[in-house]
């Protein structure tokens, strides 16, 4: 799309919202300043009736004009955008299923990213690794004709040897070498230092209570004995069992005991 500066550029946002009478889009002028970031999929911040906090939103359309009075978006997030191609996917799968776009929107995030508290997503995480760059037999003729003489140097080498590749801070602890050591490495082209983006931890904020042993009432127990009594005699017995529908008959008796999955 080719922007005119001093025209106004309208974005049709979907807000991060579960209500369905919310399922729909609103126009937002993208502000001069941010006309060239703003595009399909963009996660943007804007506005919305008298809240105070502003509201989360995906730009699911970019045209010249609107029909409404619009606000202005005021911030983008540059490091969460989806293509164009996903939104009309989300587009289709909320026709499809009877659900709201922005839910499908979620779905094609990366893990930990879509909670609508800010302070709690997890964020890309940038690290350093660094590899052997020239071949392992070549360094070692150095280091024998003495070319390669700091003890230190050789500690490096050794370690990325070894582990085929470190995390610079991993391989300072471990090999007891400073920054120094691994940027003259670098320099005279042993070594190669490489940004790497480290994968989300999905969980990150999320506190798992290991599971209990389910505690089976008299009725479960007696179904359970019966069916352990003929797992214990080797019999090749089928059990019919009765409940409430719902009641995770067979979770609550197996569960407590692994025999008859191990068998």
């Amino acid at each position: 799309m080719l922007y005119i500066e001093g025209k106004n550029v309208i974005a049709e946002v979907i807000l991060n919202s579960n209500a369905k009478q919310l399922n729909k889009v609103f126009d937002y002028e993208i502000p001069q300043t941010l006309v060239t970031k703003v595009k399909i999929g963009t996660r943007v911040f804007v506005p919305f009736a008298n809240r105070k906090q502003l509201e989360e939103g995906f730009v699911v359309n970019i045209k010249q004009t609107s029909e409404y009075k619009v606000k202005q978006l005021l911030s983008i997030d540059e490091n969460e955008c989806i293509d164009k191609n996903n939104i009309n996917l989300a587009k289709w799968m909320a026709k499809r299923y009877f659900c709201n776009i922005s839910d499908c929107i979620k779905l094609m995030l990366p893990p930990g990213t879509t909670t609508k508290i800010i302070k709690n997503r997890i964020k890309e995480k940038q690290v350093n690794f660094v590899y052997l760059k020239k071949e392992i037999e070549e360094i070692e003729q150095d280091i024998e004709n003495k070319k390669i003489k700091s003890e230190k140097q050789i500690r490096a080498i050794k370690f990325l040897k070894e582990n085929d590749g470190a995390l610079t801070t991993e391989l300072k602890d471990f090999a007891d070498v400073s920054k120094s050591i691994l940027n003259t490495l670098e320099k005279n082209g042993y070594i190669e230092i490489v940004e790497k983006q480290m994968e989300r931890n999905p969980f990150y904020n999320k506190k798992i209570e290991p599971d209990k042993k389910l505690e089976l009432n008299k009725e479960q127990q007696n179904a359970y004995d019966i069916i352990n009594e003929a797992i214990e005699d080797n019999f090749n017995s089928e059990f019919l069992l009765f409940g409430v529908t719902g009641s995770r008959k067979n979770r609550s008796i197996f569960a407590t005991n692994r025999k008859g999955i191990k068998k």
